[in-house]
């Protein structure tokens, strides 16, 4: 189970990282969505259909990834791995459960409101000591996070409607993968998708380690405690910041060390209080 967690978090933080080299970052989200869609197809072909009241919420949730996948492209053309992949792993858990308490009542124990106080702490700290120029990618991670978030509770309502969870998840990818392109077309006017390029190639890995990512993620929550596995994952906030220096050269100044400690820190809070 461990292992598991351990490797979504890497798999996470790697295709953060591959998105983030990327040299246009749209088109590059969107081949990455051409992997994930071929890969998901055999499960489609192989699991039973999402029962029908399900079906809003997998358009809904489609929709809101397409969002979340654009708006964490345009994030790390103005930002850098390691500033924008906390902000947004720590933004997601705080954001879900500060929606549960207000929306739908659930209390916050106090394991829950220190994660929550710590993510907030960091991501003021950088609000606050940033530059002018800081303030444009840390705006942005915090849209990003809006959008997984507001997913991440429409999928926790759907998949109960579904048939099963690993057929919700399929449908979501092929869905997904038909919306990428759409979307991409829309906001450029047209869809010019350049398959020759070598940047192709990294994002269809990218593609695959996203999905690898989640199916990891899946393998370990049906072996271990939940929240110790949500706790596992957010390791790829430490990941995201080593990758970030070994392979995009990005400063590993004091500040963004602490600052990621603090969310991951916050992160593990929020989830073994889950």
């Amino acid at each position: 189970m461990i292992a598991l967690a351990l490797a979504a978090a890497i798999c996470n933080a790697s295709w953060n990282a591959v998105l983030r080299s990327g040299a246009d970052r749209l088109q590059f989200v969107t081949v990455m969505s051409f992997a994930t869609t071929v890969a998901a197809l055999p499960l489609v072909w192989l699991l039973p259909v999402p029962a029908p009241a399900s079906w809003p919420y997998l358009g809904v949730s489609a929709l809101l990834q397409v969002m979340y996948s654009f708006v964490l492209a345009h994030a790390y053309r103005h930002g850098e791995l390691g500033q924008i992949y906390p902000i947004v792993r720590g933004s997601v858990p705080t954001l879900v459960t500060l929606g549960g308490f207000a929306l739908a009542g659930q209390r916050l124990s106090a394991m829950a409101l220190c994660g929550v106080a710590l993510i907030s702490a960091a991501i003021l700290s950088l609000a606050i000591h940033g530059g002018r120029g800081q303030h444009k990618p840390l705006g942005l991670a915090v849209l990003a996070a809006l959008c997984a978030a507001a997913f991440i509770t429409t999928d926790a309502l759907g998949v109960r409607l579904a048939a099963g969870p690993q057929s919700y998840a399929a449908w979501i990818w092929v869905i997904y993968g038909l919306l990428m392109p759409a979307g991409l077309a829309l906001i450029r006017g047209k869809l010019a998708l350049d398959l020759g390029r070598r940047d192709a190639a990294k994002a269809l890995a990218g593609g695959l380690l996203s999905f690898g990512s989640y199916g990891a993620i899946i393998a370990a929550l049906a072996l271990g405690n939940a929240g110790a596995v949500s706790a596992l994952r957010e390791t790829g906030i430490a990941f995201s910041v080593l990758i970030g220096r070994v392979f995009l050269d990005e400063a590993l100044t004091v500040r963004r060390v602490l600052v990621c400690l603090t969310v991951m820190l916050g992160a593990v809070c929020i989830g073994y209080a889950g």
